[in-house]
Protein backbone atom coordinates (compact mmCIF):
# COMPACT_ATOMS: atom_id res chain seq x y z
CA UNK A 1 0.00 0.00 0.00
CA UNK A 2 2.81 2.15 0.14
CA UNK A 3 3.81 1.92 -3.45
CA UNK A 4 0.10 2.68 -3.91
CA UNK A 5 0.22 6.32 -2.16
CA UNK A 6 3.46 7.09 -3.55
CA UNK A 7 2.31 6.38 -6.77
CA UNK A 8 -0.54 8.47 -6.34
CA UNK A 9 1.06 11.49 -4.40
CA UNK A 10 3.22 10.89 -7.94
CA UNK A 11 0.45 11.24 -10.12
CA UNK A 12 -2.08 14.06 -8.86
CA UNK A 13 -1.21 17.05 -11.74
CA UNK A 14 -2.32 14.23 -13.86
CA UNK A 15 -4.83 12.31 -12.45
CA UNK A 16 -8.04 13.94 -14.34
CA UNK A 17 -6.79 12.82 -17.48
CA UNK A 18 -8.36 9.81 -16.72
CA UNK A 19 -12.25 11.80 -17.09
CA UNK A 20 -11.30 12.65 -20.67
CA UNK A 21 -11.54 9.78 -22.24
CA UNK A 22 -14.06 10.50 -25.71
CA UNK A 23 -15.76 6.89 -25.10
CA UNK A 24 -16.28 7.38 -21.28
CA UNK A 25 -17.84 10.77 -21.31
CA UNK A 26 -21.65 8.85 -21.71
CA UNK A 27 -20.89 6.88 -19.02
CA UNK A 28 -19.52 9.68 -16.88
CA UNK A 29 -22.24 12.07 -17.51
CA UNK A 30 -25.39 9.03 -16.36
CA UNK A 31 -22.85 8.90 -13.45
CA UNK A 32 -22.28 12.97 -11.81
CA UNK A 33 -26.19 12.77 -12.44
CA UNK A 34 -26.75 9.78 -10.38
CA UNK A 35 -24.06 9.82 -8.28
CA UNK A 36 -25.74 13.92 -7.13
CA UNK A 37 -28.64 12.07 -6.40
CA UNK A 38 -27.55 9.33 -4.52
CA UNK A 39 -26.35 11.82 -1.79
CA UNK A 40 -28.83 14.78 -2.51
CA UNK A 41 -29.61 15.76 1.26
CA UNK A 42 -27.26 13.59 3.04
CA UNK A 43 -24.70 14.01 5.25
CA UNK A 44 -21.51 12.22 3.28
CA UNK A 45 -17.97 10.72 4.34
CA UNK A 46 -15.92 10.46 1.16
CA UNK A 47 -12.89 7.94 1.28
CA UNK A 48 -10.08 8.53 -1.05
CA UNK A 49 -11.27 11.84 -2.64
CA UNK A 50 -8.64 12.37 -4.45
CA UNK A 51 -8.64 15.73 -6.25
CA UNK A 52 -12.12 16.60 -5.55
CA UNK A 53 -13.64 15.79 -8.87
CA UNK A 54 -16.29 13.53 -7.32
CA UNK A 55 -16.55 15.94 -4.46
CA UNK A 56 -17.60 18.92 -6.69
CA UNK A 57 -20.45 16.23 -8.17
CA UNK A 58 -21.57 15.64 -4.69
CA UNK A 59 -21.09 18.55 -2.60
CA UNK A 60 -23.73 21.43 -4.51
CA UNK A 61 -26.44 18.88 -3.69
CA UNK A 62 -25.41 17.17 -0.11
CA UNK A 63 -25.97 18.59 3.33
CA UNK A 64 -22.20 18.30 4.56
CA UNK A 65 -19.29 16.61 2.57
CA UNK A 66 -16.21 15.50 4.99
CA UNK A 67 -13.53 14.12 2.10
CA UNK A 68 -10.40 12.50 2.96
CA UNK A 69 -7.33 11.34 1.27
CA UNK A 70 -4.24 9.52 2.26
CA UNK A 71 -1.88 12.19 -0.42
CA UNK A 72 -1.18 15.79 0.71
CA UNK A 73 -0.46 16.16 -2.97
CA UNK A 74 -4.19 15.21 -3.90
CA UNK A 75 -5.85 16.93 -1.54
CA UNK A 76 -4.07 20.44 -2.15
CA UNK A 77 -5.87 20.17 -5.69
CA UNK A 78 -9.11 19.05 -4.01
CA UNK A 79 -8.59 21.82 -1.83
CA UNK A 80 -8.01 24.50 -4.38
CA UNK A 81 -11.72 23.93 -5.93
CA UNK A 82 -14.74 25.76 -5.01
CA UNK A 83 -17.60 24.08 -3.18
CA UNK A 84 -20.81 25.64 -1.67
CA UNK A 85 -19.78 27.97 1.38
CA UNK A 86 -18.98 25.80 4.57
CA UNK A 87 -20.10 22.54 3.02
CA UNK A 88 -17.34 20.89 2.26
CA UNK A 89 -14.16 19.72 4.69
CA UNK A 90 -11.07 17.70 3.92
CA UNK A 91 -8.83 15.94 6.02
CA UNK A 92 -5.67 13.89 5.15
CA UNK A 93 -6.70 10.27 6.13
CA UNK A 94 -6.33 6.11 5.83
CA UNK A 95 -9.23 4.59 4.80
CA UNK A 96 -8.43 1.32 6.60
CA UNK A 97 -8.24 3.89 10.18
CA UNK A 98 -11.30 6.37 9.06
CA UNK A 99 -11.03 9.37 10.75
CA UNK A 100 -13.17 11.05 13.95
CA UNK A 101 -15.39 14.27 12.16
CA UNK A 102 -17.69 14.95 15.13
CA UNK A 103 -20.53 12.93 14.09
CA UNK A 104 -21.64 9.35 12.16
CA UNK A 105 -22.34 10.16 8.53
CA UNK A 106 -25.93 8.91 6.77
CA UNK A 107 -23.58 8.33 3.67
CA UNK A 108 -20.57 7.39 2.57
CA UNK A 109 -19.07 7.50 -1.09
CA UNK A 110 -15.74 5.73 -2.30
CA UNK A 111 -14.69 6.41 -6.33
CA UNK A 112 -12.49 4.14 -7.33
CA UNK A 113 -10.65 2.74 -3.80
CA UNK A 114 -12.63 -0.58 -3.76
CA UNK A 115 -10.50 -1.96 -6.93
CA UNK A 116 -7.18 -1.18 -4.87
CA UNK A 117 -8.18 -2.81 -1.51
CA UNK A 118 -5.85 -6.30 -0.94
CA UNK A 119 -8.78 -9.18 -1.43
CA UNK A 120 -7.76 -10.12 1.99
CA UNK A 121 -8.36 -6.79 3.78
CA UNK A 122 -11.82 -5.91 1.90
CA UNK A 123 -13.75 -7.69 4.62
CA UNK A 124 -12.23 -5.53 7.56
CA UNK A 125 -12.23 -2.70 5.71
CA UNK A 126 -16.07 -2.66 5.10
CA UNK A 127 -16.38 -3.60 8.49
CA UNK A 128 -14.49 0.04 9.10
CA UNK A 129 -17.08 1.85 6.66
CA UNK A 130 -20.32 0.54 8.82
CA UNK A 131 -18.51 1.69 12.14
CA UNK A 132 -18.06 5.04 10.33
CA UNK A 133 -21.46 5.97 9.21
CA UNK A 134 -25.28 5.93 11.22
CA UNK A 135 -26.87 2.70 10.82
CA UNK A 136 -28.53 2.01 7.46
CA UNK A 137 -26.11 4.60 6.19
CA UNK A 138 -26.31 4.25 2.52
CA UNK A 139 -23.19 3.33 0.68
CA UNK A 140 -21.77 3.76 -2.84
CA UNK A 141 -18.58 2.67 -4.36
CA UNK A 142 -17.93 3.34 -8.06
CA UNK A 143 -14.85 2.01 -10.36
CA UNK A 144 -13.73 0.92 -13.29
CA UNK A 145 -14.88 -2.19 -15.10
CA UNK A 146 -12.44 -3.85 -17.24
CA UNK A 147 -12.97 -2.79 -21.20
CA UNK A 148 -10.40 -4.48 -23.91
CA UNK A 149 -8.71 -1.76 -25.41
CA UNK A 150 -9.82 1.16 -23.17
CA UNK A 151 -8.08 -0.25 -19.43
CA UNK A 152 -4.87 -0.51 -18.87
CA UNK A 153 -4.12 -4.40 -19.76
CA UNK A 154 -3.51 -6.62 -16.54
CA UNK A 155 0.25 -7.36 -16.34
CA UNK A 156 -0.02 -9.95 -13.12
CA UNK A 157 -1.83 -12.11 -10.55
CA UNK A 158 -0.41 -12.56 -6.83
CA UNK A 159 -0.56 -15.72 -5.14
CA UNK A 160 -4.30 -14.56 -3.01
CA UNK A 161 -5.53 -13.80 -6.30
CA UNK A 162 -4.76 -10.15 -6.83
CA UNK A 163 -4.57 -7.99 -10.19
CA UNK A 164 -2.03 -5.63 -10.86
CA UNK A 165 -1.34 -3.00 -14.01
CA UNK A 166 1.73 -1.36 -14.85
CA UNK A 167 1.32 2.05 -14.99
CA UNK A 168 3.96 5.08 -16.58
CA UNK A 169 3.53 8.55 -15.62
CA UNK A 170 4.92 11.53 -17.48
CA UNK A 171 8.02 11.47 -15.50
CA UNK A 172 8.80 7.88 -16.98
CA UNK A 173 9.38 6.13 -13.78
CA UNK A 174 6.29 2.67 -13.87
CA UNK A 175 4.73 1.75 -11.08
CA UNK A 176 3.10 -1.58 -10.43
CA UNK A 177 -0.44 -0.79 -9.45
CA UNK A 178 -3.14 -2.93 -7.92
CA UNK A 179 -6.51 -2.95 -9.58
CA UNK A 180 -9.05 -5.33 -8.88
CA UNK A 181 -11.74 -6.23 -11.22
CA UNK A 182 -14.56 -7.86 -9.30
CA UNK A 183 -17.16 -9.54 -10.68
CA UNK A 184 -20.84 -8.69 -10.06
CA UNK A 185 -21.61 -11.49 -7.85
CA UNK A 186 -18.49 -10.70 -5.96
CA UNK A 187 -19.61 -7.45 -5.04
CA UNK A 188 -23.11 -8.84 -4.23
CA UNK A 189 -21.66 -10.75 -1.42
CA UNK A 190 -19.30 -8.85 0.22
CA UNK A 191 -21.73 -5.98 0.95
CA UNK A 192 -24.41 -8.30 1.79
CA UNK A 193 -22.25 -9.24 4.60
CA UNK A 194 -21.63 -5.97 5.80
CA UNK A 195 -25.46 -4.51 4.61
CA UNK A 196 -28.81 -4.82 2.90
CA UNK A 197 -30.48 -4.04 -0.22
CA UNK A 198 -26.84 -4.52 -1.91
CA UNK A 199 -27.59 -3.39 -6.23
CA UNK A 200 -24.84 -3.04 -8.72
CA UNK A 201 -25.39 -0.74 -11.57
CA UNK A 202 -23.43 -1.95 -14.62
CA UNK A 203 -22.27 0.98 -17.14
CA UNK A 204 -20.16 0.69 -20.45
CA UNK A 205 -17.09 1.25 -18.33
CA UNK A 206 -17.72 1.63 -14.99
CA UNK A 207 -20.00 -0.31 -11.86
CA UNK A 208 -21.82 1.36 -8.93
CA UNK A 209 -22.58 -0.83 -5.90
CA UNK A 210 -24.98 0.98 -3.51
CA UNK A 211 -26.52 -0.25 -0.40
CA UNK A 212 -27.27 -0.11 3.16
CA UNK A 213 -25.35 -0.44 6.08
CA UNK A 214 -27.08 -3.02 9.19
CA UNK A 215 -29.82 -1.27 10.63
CA UNK A 216 -28.28 -2.24 14.07
CA UNK A 217 -25.36 -0.51 13.34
Amino acid sequence: MDNLQAYYAKRAAEYERIYTKPERQADLGRLRARIAALFAGRTVLEIACGTGYWTEVIAPHACSVAAIDYAEETLAIARSKKYPADRVEFAQGDAYALPAFGRRHDALFAGFWWSHVPLVRLDAFLAGVTRAVAPDAVVAFLDNRYVEGSSTPVARRDGEGNTYQTRTLDDGSTHDVLKNFPTERELIERASVHGHDARVEWFDYYWLLVYRTKRNG
